[in-house]
């Protein structure tokens, strides 16, 4: 990546120490999922969630805990609360992470630039990527939703979501601290980009949801 590294040294040990968890998450909430049963009505849904445990870390363990764990295989709805409003954005943002973890590497193992910078074609590739898998979530989650719809919902939640993710990593490039990607600072940067975006994101998924007539607790435990 062509990008001046002016991250400090002591960043690194906590990146790697909170990927590590945010790793060691996503397998205990894989782990109850798929392991002990703890199904949901679609694929897409326990995706969700495996997924944000990648860049939340142990606070997605705690979210989906309290608004998303589905009880029973009969009884796969969560009771509404000031956490499952928060799962809202959620989507988004696990289609955030994996689109970063497929763009990133294909952008930089393609060598393509604009005006002599990847970051510009990451930018890309990655909305791209993520409108895509935000479609797909939206059109095998929400019953009843045309795909019409659902590409209106995901361009329109990319794109606020895009504030923070997108404007995160743009501040990173033009202050000079945007790490390359192969170091565990970068992915840990990137995790708290997700994190911005889910900010920015939340009027826009949570206007569709009432739109659509979908709970938060519909959306995720789906």
């Amino acid at each position: 990546m062509n990008m001046t590294n002016n991250v400090p040294d002591w960043l690194t040990p906590i990146a790697w120490g909170f990927i590590a968890l945010a790793v060691l998450s996503a397998v205990l909430i894989a782990a109850d999922i798929y392991g002990r049963g703890r199904r949901h009505r679609t694929i897409a849904a326990e995706l969700v969630w495996v997924c944000s445990a990648l860049y939340l870390g142990p606070v997605a363990l705690w979210l989906y805990g309290t608004a998303g764990r589905a009880r029973t295989r009969n009884n796969l709805s969560a009771q509404d609360t000031p956490a499952s409003s928060a799962t809202v954005s959620l989507p988004g943002g696990a289609a955030s992470a994996v689109a970063h973890l497929i763009g990133v590497p294909l952008v930089l193992a393609s060598g393509l630039t604009i005006a002599g910078i990847d970051l510009w074609v990451m930018l890309l590739v990655i909305g791209a990527l993520a409108m895509v898998l935000l479609f797909t979530f939206e059109r095998t989650s929400v019953t009843g939703l045309s795909a019409v719809t659902a590409a209106g919902a995901a361009v329109m939640t990319v794109l606020a979501f895009d504030i923070g993710m997108a404007g995160w990593m743009l501040l990173l490039h033009f202050t000079e601290y945007m790490p390359p990607a192969s170091e565990g600072s970068f992915w840990f940067l990137m995790q708290i980009g997700i994190v911005l975006g889910l900010v920015t994101g939340y009027p826009v998924a949570a206007a569709l949801a009432r739109r659509n007539k979908v709970t938060a607790s519909a959306i995720i435990v789906a």
